[in-house]
C-alpha cells in the first residue's frame, strides 16, 4: 500500500497528552471567570473533557450563563493553561517527531483540541515545519459535534493536501472511527498510555512508534 498523505491526531501522537488535573483546573477558572466562585465538581469534570452542545446547555442553566460565551471563556482559558505547560516543559513532542523529517509524503494534523492550542504549538516547537494542514477545534458549542468521529477537520484537510490516497494515525479508538468515515486507512500508534489498551475497532494498521510508518508508507 502506497500512500501520498498522512494526517495525525496531536495529544498523543505527535506531542504529549496534558495532564487531566490541568485541564479540570482551568475549566474551574472559567468557571470563576464567569462569575461562579464555586462551582459543582461534577459539573467542572464534565465541562473538562467529553462536553457535549447539550451537557453545555445544561450546566450553563444551572448556573444562568450564556452557553455560548461560556464555551468560548472555557476553551480560551483551557488553551492558554496548555501553551502554559508548554512554554514551562510540560507538554512536548514525542522524541521520535524527527523520524517524519524524512517521510516522503504531504502532512497535517487534525486534532479534537482548540484551534488556537495546535497552532501554538506547531508555532512553539521545532519539527512541524513539514506540516501542510493543522486543524483544531473553533471555539463554539457547534465545534463539539464536529469533533473525531466525525471526519469534517479531516476532510478539509485532505482537500488542503490535494490527497489521493491518505492515512490517518491516531491514538484514541475515535480516530480510527473517524479515518473510517473518511472512507481513508488508520494507523494506532501505541505510545505508552496505550500499550495494553484493548481496542474496540480495527485500525487498518497498528504501530509502536513514528519510524514504523516509513515501512507503511511505501
Amino acid at each position: 500500500m502506497t500512500y501520498d498523505t498522512v494526517v495525525f491526531d496531536n495529544d498523543g501522537v505527535l506531542v504529549g497528552r496534558t495532564r487531566f488535573d490541568v485541564l479540570r483546573d482551568a475549566t474551574r477558572d472559567a468557571f470563576v471567570e464567569c462569575g461562579v466562585e464555586e462551582p459543582d465538581s461534577d459539573d467542572v469534570e464534565q465541562m473538562t473533557i467529553g462536553a457535549t452542545p447539550g451537557s453545555v446547555g445544561t450546566v450553563c442553566q444551572t448556573y444562568d450563563l450564556d452557553p455560548g460565551s461560556f464555551w468560548r471563556t472555557r476553551d480560551d482559558v483551557v488553551s492558554k493553561a496548555q501553551q502554559h505547560e508548554a512554554r514551562a516543559g510540560r507538554k512536548t513532542p514525542y522524541d521520535d517527531l524527527y523520524e517524519l523529517e524524512n517521510l516522503d509524503v504531504e502532512m497535517g494534523i487534525v486534532s479534537s483540541n482548540q484551534q488556537a492550542t495546535v497552532d501554538f504549538l506547531v508555532d512553539h516547537f521545532e519539527g512541524f515545519e513539514r506540516f501542510g494542514a493543522a486543524y483544531g477545534r473553533e471555539p463554539t458549542i457547534h465545534s463539539l459535534q464536529l469533533r473525531k468521529p466525525n471526519p469534517h477537520y479531516i476532510e478539509q484537510a485532505l482537500g488542503d493536501l490535494d490527497a489521493d490516497n491518505a492515512l490517518f494515525v491516531g491514538d484514541n479508538e475515535s480516530d480510527v472511527r473517524a479515518a473510517e468515515n473518511a472512507g481513508i486507512d488508520s494507523a494506532f500508534i501505541r505510545r505508552p498510555h496505550r500499550r495494553n489498551w484493548d481496542l474496540n475497532v480495527w485500525p487498518t494498521w497498528e504501530i509502536e512508534e513514528l519510524s514504523d510508518l516509513h515501512d507503511i508508507v511505501g
